[in-house]
């Protein structure tokens, strides 16, 4: 659309610079840089009974009425890194809902109240048990008890939430967690968002829960759903030409060959997942393969759409 002309024209573009200086005048007239903070979020710190740990709880809650059945709500893994963009993400699905008919969900990042936490409590919680377990690791169940038990009823006390449209994503020992519950708990979420899993931790542990998989989802009246993604640049080698360096550590894991075989594995199993879907993101290491992971499994979740 082109710009009016004249005297139309030069009263609009006053108009705009008069909004944009009254933008700018607090700017201006604050005495020094303020806390940022993202809209529609809220955060709290809780201690959970049944793992001992301290988590911070980072919440977005759209504005606005909500859906007839109520709001899907995505459960994110690793939430100090995860939660600021899959919240950003999310208001994007409620900006365009009027075009794609998609509700914006919940997002729920799940955190941790201490920074010194941080590893050695991922360490315990994402990771499934098993012989191969050392030390402090093996408690993914006793953390999926907690999601299921202490988190999501303080969510639901948040906001109206459709226990039909829930969604749990996890990147690298978070997506190991993904895995692990949709092995052995398949009811429990009804879409699992495995980015760059780590397969191969515990001499592969994780994928013993396929056999009791098949036996779950028999019995399940709706099936669950997949995402698994990869980045390009975990393996060893990549196509000639391609920008960008093979990431070493990921490469002697076999990140890529392992979720490659994964997919194909489940792809053989019709009828036990609703979708599956496996992407390899182009040009992607271990670290960055998170953000383009994050966007499609949001649109994998609130849009549906085909397996591939």
């Amino acid at each position: 659309m082109s710009l009016p002309s004249g005297t139309t024209r030069r009263r609009v573009l006053g108009a705009g610079l008069a909004l944009g200086t009254l933008a700018l005048a607090p700017a201006r007239a604050a005495s020094g840089w303020q806390p940022a903070g993202l809209q529609q979020a809220r955060q709290r710190d809780i201690a959970s009974a049944l793992t001992g740990g301290h988590y911070r709880i980072l919440v977005s809650v759209p504005d606005g009425p909500r859906p007839d059945r109520g709001h899907p709500v995505l459960y994110a893994l690793d939430g100090n890194a995860t939660f600021p963009s899959l919240a950003l993400m999310a208001r994007m699905v409620g900006w365009r809902a009027g075009l794609t008919g998609q509700d914006q969900p919940v997002v729920v990042g799940i955190g941790y109240a201490r920074e010194r936490d941080y590893d050695p409590a991922r360490g315990r919680d994402y990771t499934p048990p098993g012989a191969a377990a050392a030390g402090n690791e093996g408690g993914a169940d006793r953390f999926l008890d907690f999601i299921e038990r202490e988190l999501k009823p303080l969510i639901r006390g948040l906001a109206p939430i459709d226990k039909a449209r829930q969604a749990l994503f996890g990147h690298s020992y978070g997506g190991l967690c993904v895995l692990h519950a949709l092995f052995t708990r398949p009811a429990s979420f009804q879409t699992y968002l495995a980015a760059s899993p780590s397969i191969w931790y515990g001499e592969r542990v994780v994928l013993q829960g396929i056999e009791g998989f098949r036996q779950r989802v028999a019995t399940l009246p709706d099936k669950p759903s997949l995402m698994l993604t990869v980045g390009e640049l975990e393996r060893g080698t990549i196509k000639p030409g391609a920008p960008g360096n093979p990431d070493p550590r990921a490469a002697q894991r076999r990140m890529v060959e392992e979720a490659d075989e994964l997919a194909a594995r489940l792809r053989q199993m019709p009828g036990a997942l609703a979708r599956v879907q496996y992407h390899l993101l182009a040009h992607e290491n271990h670290g960055s393969a998170m953000f383009p992971a994050m966007a499609r499994g949001l649109e994998f979740f609130v849009g549906g759409g085909t397996s591939v």
